[in-house]
């Protein structure tokens, strides 16, 4: 009987019993980890409860505040956007920290690198999108005002986060990129109520310039857009090649500007019509040697 009983045989019986003897232990060690984890995974429940409960009250608070701000509704949407991606991270990370805290480190990094990707495929667009807050911050011009940024020039239309749409006095919209707008030098021309006109008049150098001054002065004066306070200039400004120069210098509010521009170059060549004051063009004097 003992010959029929192959030796490896049993030799593998009895290492399958010794395996078998030692799984309450595995099971026991296992029911050990479990138990030593549970308070962690409760504690990481409750963090995860109360942060979320946080998370709302801080974005609901950031909210209020944000209507009761100066700022520009476009903005309070982004900057409530931006709270609650930053407190969904920081909450995942405080989380992960309690369950594994070995693992903080790796999260954190994983996140930079995660970012720096991101930042590095946007990067014209979130130009753009800091200039366009940067842009809501400051203020250099508001809706409707009359600007010129980087060479374009007209009404501001509407400010985005991304690009700045001017109309232009022939009605054109110009979207201009926040990111260039916060670089470019601006100029806000009705920041003020009143605006300077500045028109130069040119005359012949055999006319009377008093004559002309008083005429261009006349003009304004029967001008009600003129305004006296500051009082206006008219002065001769320079001797050019062919004429001498009349400036004038005027104040008017801001909405009449260019009717009184209109009506100023229109009355003063009228009026120096009337009176024989010629306004000269240029003049090429061309001379020519004959020789025989």
């Amino acid at each position: 009987m003992g010959d029929l009983i192959d030796p490896n045989t049993t030799q593998q019986v009895q290492e399958a019993l010794q395996d078998l003897s030692q799984v309450p232990l595995t099971w026991e060690r296992i029911g050990g980890q479990l138990l030593d984890f549970l308070p962690r995974l409760l504690t990481a429940g409750v963090v995860l409860a109360v942060g979320y409960l946080v998370l709302r009250w801080l974005c609901s608070l950031a909210q209020k505040l944000l209507r009761r701000s100066k700022l520009d509704p476009a903005l309070h949407g982004f900057i409530v956007s931006i709270l609650r991606v930053a407190l969904w991270i920081m909450l995942a990370v405080i989380v992960v920290t309690v369950l594994v805290p070995s693992a903080a480190g790796s999260l954190i990094a994983l996140f930079s690198v995660f970012g720096l990707a991101v930042s590095l495929s946007v990067k014209d667009s979130l130009a753009n999108l800091a200039g366009g807050i940067l842009v809501l911050f400051t203020k250099p011009f508001s809706l409707g005002d009359y600007v010129s940024i980087a060479g374009n020039e007209g009404s501001v239309e509407e400010i985005r986060l991304n690009y700045t749409v001017i109309r232009t006095a022939d009605s054109k919209l110009i979207h201009i990129p926040n990111g260039d707008v916060s670089k470019a030098q601006i100029t806000n021309y009705t920041t003020s109520p009143t605006r300077r006109l500045d028109l130069n008049f040119s005359i012949a150098y055999e006319d009377d310039f008093e004559q002309a001054e008083r005429i261009i002065l006349g003009c304004l004066q029967d001008n009600p857009m003129a305004l006296d306070d500051p009082a206006p200039v008219v002065r001769m400004v320079e001797h050019g090649e062919s004429a001498i120069l009349i400036g004038c210098r005027v104040w008017v509010d801001n909405g009449n500007y260019w009717p009184l521009k209109y009506d100023l170059l229109e009355e003063v060549k009228r009026r120096f019509d009337a009176a024989g004051i010629s306004i000269p063009y240029q003049q090429v004097e061309v001379r020519m040697h004959r020789e025989g």
